[in-house]
């Protein structure tokens, strides 16, 4: 998994609440069986005006030139501001997949739901809470000044606005020190690969009939 510490990028805006995991990534594409190639599709419904499919060629497809992805001010934006509630709906994974896809590493927002912030963590993005005073004071920001940008520093739970000033946000510890070194369930499980193997060995010597024609 991508490891997070700081992040400077300008900020694309989403001024939705309550966006669902379907929005986020449409349920057609949950047949795509690889875990890459879903950023074409992010918000599909919402950036196109046709009607996307699994494995589509989407560089030929109308876009909706009014939504914020498909707006050049916006172009390589990495962190994302939206409303209350974002990721909301089913449980997919495919939704934090997607993003991250596209080359979102950091959202803000008001709220999170709770399935789909924790799977942020477990795929390389930072959902950063702040109150709803200052996203709104955020958006206004964003909206008046082309390039906006915004730098995130993990280490000190700081994002910082281009006139300097800094809004702390909270983030369960654990959660940080997983993002901050790149690991994910996987990740955790290999760091204690010599300790498995060496149960393992123990267990065959201990109980061989377990293991007997393995």
């Amino acid at each position: 998994m991508q490891a997070f510490t700081r992040l400077e990028s300008r900020v694309v805006p989403l001024d939705r609440s309550n966006v669902d995991t379907d929005a986020i990534l449409p349920k057609q594409f949950l047949m795509i069986i690889e875990r890459t190639g879903f950023g074409p599709h992010l918000f599909d419904e919402w950036r196109y005006l046709d009607r996307g499919e699994p494995y589509q060629d989407c560089s030929r497809r109308p876009l909706n030139l009014e939504f914020p992805l498909n707006q050049p001010r916006y172009a390589g934006a990495e962190i994302m501001l939206t409303r209350a509630n974002f990721g909301c709906g089913s449980s997919r994974e495919h939704a934090p997949w997607a993003l991250h896809d596209w080359g979102i590493r950091a959202l803000v927002a008001p709220s999170f739901a709770e399935i789909f912030y924790g799977n942020c963590f477990k795929n390389g993005l930072l959902p950063i809470v702040l109150d709803e005073a200052t996203i709104d004071r955020l958006f206004n920001a964003v909206e008046a000044a082309p390039g906006y940008s915004l730098r995130i520093d993990l280490p000190r739970q700081e994002v910082v606005e281009p006139d300097g000033r800094v809004n702390r946000f909270e983030i369960d510890p654990f959660r940080k020190e997983c993002l901050l070194k790149g690991l994910d369930e996987i990740g955790l499980t290999l760091l204690k690969a010599d300790a498995i193997r060496s149960f393992e060995q123990a267990r065959r010597q201990q109980e061989p009939w377990i293991f007997a024609g393995a």
